[in-house]
């Protein structure tokens, strides 16, 4: 009997004290990358997912007897200026930056940080070895999910990149565990705190981001051309404008054409009442010296997009010329952009 409590309490005192010949270890095994694809900086926001993949392993010479808590982070570096909100992207072409964001929820409000940061903090997650799990690797994935919000009109056409780096203090998993016999123990408080051995962080692979946006244009509106009440005798010249709206993404280079019409001969517009013909011509310039067609490089309006809408004024000119019957002419002109 009495050598039977002797084992108890050897047993007991083995349970109380950590073991120094095993050792917990985590690490980030790969982290794919966040690929947004083409982005409309006039549309709405872009989401996409990246995938975090880890493994923690338990090793040491009595391992079967013993089982490890482990309570992990996985932290996000800041973009390359620092950032937890936004990060961004760049475009090496001309400098600007498209603001994204990495978050550790599905519902894209909870930013995704660092160990030690009391804003931004990381992911955790838990695992443990149970007995006989000497030499054992388990494995396990996060999903990063990541967002471009809408409306950054201010970006121009190309490929956008960012990193989040890999390092100690960056992209890196944390991770602090209780060794214990027969597996009779709890989780450690935090991934820094709580735990037999001191907490340690090994650097993981860096995340890379990337996005693109291509050139793009959209027509507003453009309004009526309308000459008023003319003299059916037409001995006078009789001009007008109007204005053609269009928003086209900055620094992306475009033309704007502008048909013959629908009643057109040849090149002459021509606006009808159904039988009879007044002729009329539109221009780029208030002198109205420049047709205004559409035939790209040659007669159309050309501009830079600035992200914002653009507003072209089209002149409009009704030349002498026979008179017409009283009636009421109009035809329809079709805008065309080119970018």
């Amino acid at each position: 009997m009495k050598w039977f409590v002797l084992i108890l309490l050897a047993i007991a005192a083995m349970a109380a004290t950590p073991r120094v010949d095993a050792a917990t270890t985590c690490s980030i095994t790969s982290i794919t990358n966040l690929a947004f694809g083409t982005v409309d900086p006039t549309g709405t926001v872009v989401n996409t997912q990246a995938t975090v993949n880890y493994s923690c392993s338990y090793s040491g010479v009595l391992g079967g007897l013993y089982g490890s808590y482990i309570s992990a982070c996985v932290s996000l570096a800041p973009d390359e200026l620092g950032n937890f909100a936004p990060r961004t992207l760049l475009n090496t072409a001309n400098t600007d930056r498209m603001q994204y964001q990495a978050f550790k929820d599905g519902s894209y409000s909870t930013i995704w940080g660092r160990v030690n940061n009391a804003t931004y903090t990381p992911q955790t997650f838990t695992r443990n070895f149970g007995l006989l799990s000497n030499n054992v690797t388990i494995t396990g994935s996060l999903t990063i999910y990541g967002q471009v919000p809408a409306l950054q009109s201010g970006l121009s056409p190309g490929n956008y990149s960012g990193t989040l780096a890999g390092s100690l203090t960056g992209t890196s998993i944390t991770w602090s565990y209780n060794e214990v016999l027969l597996t009779l123990g709890t989780f450690p408080a935090s991934c820094t705190s709580g735990g037999t051995v001191a907490a340690q962080t090994v650097a993981g692979p860096a995340l890379t981001a990337t996005a693109s946006v291509a050139a793009k244009c959209t027509v507003g509106t453009a309004t009526e051309l309308n000459f008023g009440s003319v003299s059916g005798l037409l001995r006078v010249n009789t001009d007008q404008t109007s204005l053609v709206r269009a928003t086209c993404t900055q620094r992306a280079a475009y033309q704007i054409g502008l048909d013959n019409g629908k009643n057109a001969s040849g090149t002459t517009r021509r606006m009808t009442d159904g039988t009879h013909f007044v002729t009329y011509q539109l221009f780029t310039d208030p002198g109205r010296t420049t047709r205004w067609g559409n035939t790209l490089n040659t007669d159309t309006a050309a501009g830079t997009g600035s992200g914002s809408e653009q507003t072209l004024t089209v002149y409009g000119r009704v030349p002498i010329q026979p008179a017409q019957p009283a009636g009421s002419y109009s035809d329809i002109v079709t805008v065309t952009v080119t970018y």
